[in-house]
């Protein structure tokens, strides 16, 4: 047996958790010892439970205040105070997909680190149950072997060696050493009802297991579900996906809470059991077992006698004297009893298979097999299992922070949308500087011809009833004539060309002259006209 796992170390993260104060729900310091049974214990775990339910309820306060704030407060809608808050969007989507991810990297992490754990513990549990249920077969097999056969055995020698007084002496000293193997195999502890507790504990601890597991898979799901969708009406400026993923992101902030408070309670609670497991198990087997087997399978060490030494012993040389009185027999007895050697035969095959199952009786009683389950059910649950659970809390941690970064995010970034499609609806569809007009006149060419700035020239009427004019030759001189077209950013080779009917595009000039465009009325611009033609 290796020096390594002698004794049970309990890692660090247990004992930090171990202090962690336990408090009943009447506010009061309780024990910390591991005492699943009690009340106020319970109530300890159950207020660990309430304070991330505190914590979910001082999230959402938060989050109504915020929102109430962001929908009373009224800023202005200068492109100047767009910008940095949709700057401020861009940076609060991108930082909660990123702790999102690592949320959910970390989830899936602390989900297998437990599933892991539990499944060692389990594991352990079958292993020592079937060790102890095999104890309980052999010594069941071998007293239901002496009681019956030897006994029968012995009752027809009996009447076989009835005129020999020797051999009739002999067979009462092997009646009595079966009598005594029977005694020391009933001295041993019943292991019948420790192994079924240990089997229904495993079995039940392996449903649990695998429901908690999926349900923390499809938790995981969620996040990265909604989170990437969230991501994506942001991209699309989808509002109705916005409000949708708002609803979600409430919900699934409700669930990281929760999934916090159900775990720190059983991080705390498990943390209190392997710090000092052997106490537990201890009042657990209180008269069922004896305290010195406990403390045998527990620690093994060398210092610790084999409580099964002695009844043993006392078997192995029973079987031994008993061998060696049927060996004589078979010599001395047959040549004058020839009948009695299938009875003496029947008696030796059964004392050789009771040493076969004495064998197998030492091994499983040896406190090795036991221990190495116990170490690894113990690593199991309080290495792998409670850092797995650590994990878990991180990630639920992490995922809280994340949904209520993503759902104070989405209003600003709902409310902007509804800005920009409020000033986009704004826009005249007649200006001809209007994207959504260019757009609909190239979809629709037989819709009505739209005004512009070249057809308010004159007065002569649309565009399709004017014809270009012949060219006329102005007495202006050129200077006046480029800078004429230098004012309105054409071609002063063909500023004296009607626009009209010529198939060019309407002159460029600058934003401020497009404001003045936009101000003037119609009748403004037909004067405009007139005097420019003048």
């Amino acid at each position: 047996m290796s020096s390594a796992r002698v004794d049970y170390i309990a890692p660090w993260w247990t004992y930090w958790l171990h202090n962690f104060p336990h408090i009943n729900l009447r506010f009061q310091p309780i024990d910390n010892s591991f005492q699943p049974e009690e009340e106020n214990y319970q109530q300890s775990l159950i207020f660990l439970a309430c304070v991330a339910a505190a914590g979910l309820g001082l999230n959402l306060l938060c989050l109504a205040i915020y929102l109430s704030c962001l929908c009373c407060c009224h800023k202005d809608e200068e492109e100047e105070s767009k910008k940095p808050n949709s700057c401020c969007v861009t940076w609060s989507a991108v930082t909660a997909g990123l702790i999102t991810c690592i949320a959910v990297g970390v989830g899936f992490y602390g989900n297998s680190e437990t599933n892991d754990g539990v499944y060692q513990l389990t594991y352990s549990l079958y292993n020592a149950n079937h060790t102890l249920g095999g104890v309980d077969s052999l010594v069941t097999g071998t007293m239901g072997s002496m009681k019956s056969g030897l006994h029968q055995h012995l009752a027809r020698l009996d009447e076989i060696f009835a005129t020999r007084g020797d051999y009739v002496q002999t067979l009462q000293f092997m009646q009595q050493m079966v009598d005594n193997v029977i005694k020391q195999l009933l001295g041993l502890p019943d292991w019948e009802e420790a192994k079924v507790d240990l089997a229904s504990i495993a079995d039940q601890t392996a449903r649990v297991e695998y429901y908690r597991w999926l349900t923390y898979l499809l938790i995981l799901i969620l996040d990265l579900i909604i989170c990437l969708l969230a991501c994506l009406g942001l991209a699309k400026q989808s509002r109705w996906l916005l409000t949708t993923m708002m609803v979600f992101g409430v919900l699934t902030l409700v669930l990281s809470w929760t999934s916090l408070g159900a775990d720190l309670a059983a991080a705390v609670g498990t943390s209190d059991f392997c710090v000092s497991p052997d106490k537990f198990l201890l009042s657990q087997t209180k008269g069922v077992i004896g305290t010195d087997i406990v403390h045998y399978y527990l620690y093994c060490n060398q210092t610790l006698s084999n409580p099964f030494q002695q009844p043993l012993t006392i078997f192995q040389r029973s079987l031994t004297t008993m061998q060696i009185q049927i060996q004589g027999l078979l010599q001395f007895a047959v040549p004058l009893f020839p009948t009695a050697e299938r009875d003496l035969l029947g008696i030796q095959h059964v004392l050789n298979s009771s040493e076969a199952s004495l064998h197998q009786l030492t091994a499983l009683l040896d406190c090795r097999g036991l221990n190495k389950d116990y170490l690894d059910a113990m690593v199991g649950v309080c290495y792998d299992g409670v850092e797995g659970v650590l994990y878990l809390c991180l990630f639920s941690s992490l995922a809280s922070c994340a949904f209520t970064v993503m759902l104070c995010a989405i209003p600003r970034a709902w409310r902007q949308i509804a800005c920009r499609e409020r000033d986009y609806d704004d826009i005249d569809e007649e200006d001809p500087f209007n994207p959504r007009a260019r757009r609909i006149v190239a979809q629709n060419p037989n819709l009505t011809n739209m005004h512009s700035f070249c057809s308010y020239s004159s007065s002569m009427g649309s565009q399709t009833s004017i014809h270009p004019p012949a060219p006329t030759v102005s007495n202006a001189p050129m200077s006046e004539n480029m800078n004429q077209a230098a004012l309105f950013g054409g071609n002063p080779r063909y500023e004296n060309v009607p626009l009209i009917g010529r198939g060019s595009p309407p002159p460029s000039y600058s934003p401020s002259m497009r404001a003045t465009y936009l101000s003037m009325t119609e009748e403004q611009i037909r004067h405009f006209g007139n005097d420019f033609q003048a």
